[in-house]
Order: C-alpha cells, then sequence, then structure tokens
C-alpha cells in the first residue's frame, strides 16, 4: 500500500527533513529563474558574438533595478500577511494580499514606460557607444515592455509559499523558464534574431511566470490566500515597503555595484572584462539562488511563528538555518572552484584569452560564496520578524558600502584581481567583524530570549 505524503503547514513544528522538504521547491523555483535568466547571455555569446553579449551584461542591471520592487513588496507583505494569518485573521490577510498585488501591477505599469523612454540616456549614462549603444537600446526596451509581469512573478514568487502551494510555485517557474529556453534556441539559435530574439523570449517567460498565478489567486482555490477586495490602509503599503526594504536595498545596491564593477572593467580589461564579468554574475546568480530560495521558503514559516507567539520554535528554525547555510556555503566553495574552467568554455570558448580571463576571475569571486548564506540568512530572518530597518542594514553593508569600497581600492594593489576579490572582502567583513559566533549570539539574545 501506497504511503500517503503528509502536507507540511506553516504551523508544524520543523525538524531538519520537514525543513528541507518545505523550503527545496523554493530553492528549485529560484534556481529555475536564475538559469533562465542565464540562457540569454549563454544564447547571445555563443550565436550572436561577444559585443552583443557585453550589451547584455552592460543593460542588465537597469530593468533589474526597476524589477526589484516586486520582490520588495513580495517579501515585504509576505512578512505581514503570514503574521496575520499566524493571528487567525485570514480574511484580513487576503485583503492586504490583494492591496500588495494591486499596488505591484500599478507600479509595474508606471515603472514600465518610464523605463521605455529613458533607455537611451541610461544606456549612454552606463558608457554604451556605437554598436553595443544599439543592442542596449533594443534589449533594454523588450524588457521594459513585459516589466509589469517580471514584478508580478517576483511578487508571487513568496506568496505562492505563504499560501502553502510552494510546489505550485516551483511548476508555474519551470514552466516559464522552459519557455525562454525553447524560444532562446528558436529565436536566437534558428531564426538568428540575435539580442532581439533573446529579449523576446525573455518577457514571453516572464508573462507565463507572472500571469499563471495571477490567475490562479484570482479564481477559488485550495490555498490559503485568495484575490478579494483589497484593503484601503495605506499603513499597510508603509509596512510592506518597510519590511522589504532589505530586498529592494540588495537589488538596488546590487545594480550600482554591478555599473561600478563594469567601470572598472572597462577601464582595466576593457570589453573583455565586462564579458567575463558577465559569465561570472550568470553563473553567481545561480548560486546565490540556492541561499535566496532557502530564505525565500524559510520566512513565511519564521513570520507565522512569529505571529503566533511560538519563540521556541523561531529559535529552532533560526538555529537549524545557520548550520544549514554554513555547510552549504563551504560546499558551494569547492564546487564552484572546482567547475570554473568548465563553466568558462561554455559560455566564451570561441575567445582563448577571454575564457582563461573568466576561468581564472571566477575562480577566485568563488570564494565569497563561504560567507554569502549566512550574510543572506541574517537579513532574512529580521525581514521575516518584521524588522526592516536592521535588514535593510544589513543588505545595505553587504551589497554597497563595503562592496563599493572594496572595488574602488583593491584594484589599486592586486589589478583586476582586487575586483574579482570584492565581493569576498565585503562579506567577510561583516560575517567576521566581532566574530561570527558572538554576532549571532547577540542575534540570538535580542530576538529569542526577550
Amino acid at each position: 500500500m501506497k504511503r500517503a505524503t503528509v502536507k507540511i503547514q506553516l504551523s508544524d513544528h520543523f525538524t531538519y527533513q520537514r525543513l528541507l522538504r518545505f523550503v527545496l521547491p523554493s530553492i528549485f523555483m529560484m534556481l529555475f529563474t536564475s538559469i533562465y535568466g542565464v540562457v540569454d547571455g549563454l544564447f547571445v555569446s555563443n550565436f550572436a558574438g561577444k559585443t552583443a553579449f557585453a550589451a547584455v551584461n552592460l543593460i542588465m542591471p537597469f530593468p533589474m533595478l526597476f524589477g526589484a520592487v516586486g520582490f520588495m513588496l513580495g517579501t515585504g507583505g509576505c512578512a505581514i500577511v503570514a503574521t496575520t494569518l499566524g493571528q487567525g485573521f485570514r480574511e484580513k490577510a487576503n485583503r492586504c494580499f490583494s492591496l500588495i498585488v494591486l499596488t505591484t501591477i500599478v507600479s509595474g505599469l508606471l515603472l514600465s514606460l518610464l523605463g521605455f523612454f529613458m533607455m537611451p540616456a541610461i544606456a549612454r549614462l552606463f558608457g554604451a557607444e556605437g554598436q553595443i549603444l544599439e543592442y542596449c537600446i533594443l534589449y533594454g526596451r523588450i524588457l521594459f515592455a513585459s516589466l509589469t509581469m517580471f514584478m508580478v512573478q517576483n511578487l508571487f514568487q513568496t506568496f505562492l509559499v505563504t499560501a502553502q502551494k510552494p510546489t505550485l510555485g516551483l511548476i508555474i517557474t519551470v514552466a516559464a523558464g522552459l519557455t525562454n529556453i525553447i524560444l532562446d534556441f528558436l529565436f536566437v539559435g534558428v531564426l538568428q534574431w540575435g539580442i532581439a530574439g533573446a529579449g523576446i523570449a525573455t518577457a514571453i517567460s516572464q508573462i507565463v511566470g507572472g500571469l499563471f498565478p495571477l490567475v490562479y489567486f484570482a479564481r477559488p482555490n485550495t490555498s490559503l490566500l485568495r484575490l478579494t477586495k483589497p484593503a484601503k490602509e495605506l499603513s499597510i503599503l508603509i509596512k510592506t515597503c518597510t519590511n522589504g526594504s532589505s530586498e529592494l536595498m540588495t537589488n538596488v545596491s546590487l545594480s550600482l555595484v554591478n555599473i561600478l564593477y563594469n567601470y572598472q572593467l572597462m577601464r582595466i580589461a576593457g570589453e573583455d572584462g565586462i564579458a567575463a564579468y558577465g559569465v561570472i554574475m550568470y553563473v553567481n546568480f545561480i548560486f546565490m539562488a540556492v541561499f535566496i530560495g532557502y530564505a525565500v521558503g524559510c520566512a513565511p514559516v519564521v513570520s507565522y511563528h512569529y505571529g503566533a507567539g511560538n519563540l521556541p520554535e523561531l529559535k529552532n528554525l533560526f538555529q537549524k538555518s545557520l548550520l544549514l547555510m554554513g555547510i552549504s556555503g563551504i560546499t558551494m566553495t569547492a564546487l564552484a572552484i572546482g567547475l570554473a574552467g568548465l563553466l568558462a568554455r561554455i559560455f566564451v570558448s570561441y575567445d582563448t584569452a577571454l575564457m582563461e580571463l573568466t576561468r581564472h576571475g571566477f575562480a577566485v569571486y568563488s570564494i565569497a560564496f563561504m560567507f554569502m548564506g549566512i550574510n543572506v540568512l541574517a537579513s532574512a530572518f529580521f525581514t521575516a520578524l518584521g524588522n526592516g530597518l536592521i535588514s535593510a542594514l544589513i543588505s545595505f553593508l553587504r551589497t554597497l558600502l563595503f562592496q563599493v569600497a572594496a572595488v574602488l581600492l583593491l584594484p589599486q594593489w592586486l589589478g583586476i584581481d582586487g575586483i574579482w576579490l570584492a565581493i569576498t572582502a565585503a562579506l567577510g567583513r561583516i560575517a567576521l567583524c566581532h566574530d561570527m559566533v558572538s554576532q549571532f549570539n547577540l542575534f540570538h539574545d535580542a530576538f529569542f530570549m526577550s
């Protein structure tokens, strides 16, 4: 007789096995999101050439910067909705959820128009000229046409977990990812549409990823959430933005830092430097997705038990998460260093010098994965506990202040290796600033023993 699978709920006590089962769909969801974002670069690099590939990498931070608003509203709103569910107010939770979805759609439409018309000026500001400028404008405008659905997709990645439907979130993300991969192969590889084909493939996949969950929540369903009459309290949006400010800060900072990286690399290594950094970032997105996926999957559980006042379970979740992130970081560092050569060949095998530059850069950059998971975990826990200010401060230090300082100063002594090491210096400075153990003991005392 086949044994029935026990459904995991937010209110459960989480063992290691139960916790991993619950967060794995979110991890796979983020992995697929990252992978299908990487596919554009892979096809553009191998079928459209190095100049088009550099253009994609140069302009990508801009739509990602705007799209981060959806992720902010998702993570920040998730904490509010999950906490409200934990308090037993399901109708209120649905009204808050509906307000956040409506806000995301409206803001997405406005930002889409703004980005579309600003694209030429932004591309020039980034230093694009000639053929690269034309590619940047074309690719950027195509992505901004689908920005609203991209923001909605980011929003629902967190809310599908809160609704206790992480597997459905994974299915939708896989469907969007496969759509992008198939269309990239068709538009870029077969029809030779170049950078325009890659942009169209990404836009269509984002529509798939955003539209399907929107329809699901608009209809009667078996989840904890459904779209209904939106709440009218402005305070809900303010709290949502405050809670999600760390995720917004992370994405804004990453975009700004990527611009600075591109500037330094153009100065030191020219177009090859930007292309190599693009490959490293694509692979970094995949590795980083494991940490972010864990945080996305775990956050609603933390918020639920925080709303229910279950401090022992919060302590249990934190301790287990800390150990899992530490082990994952060490494993990923070793894996990334070992795969550096293979990953460089996949993207830029057509240029030997560029391939070696990429291999070496990624091997050096990979040391950062040792510290990355713990930093992401700390920020995510504060967001889930409704303390967006401290979460934003951690994100600000991790992704902007220390990294900007490192990428400006280290190349003066280490050359291009200083750029590859900048992220490690920034993350290590946060994790080891007083001593990692005492730092997290302070976290523990502040939130679990009070």
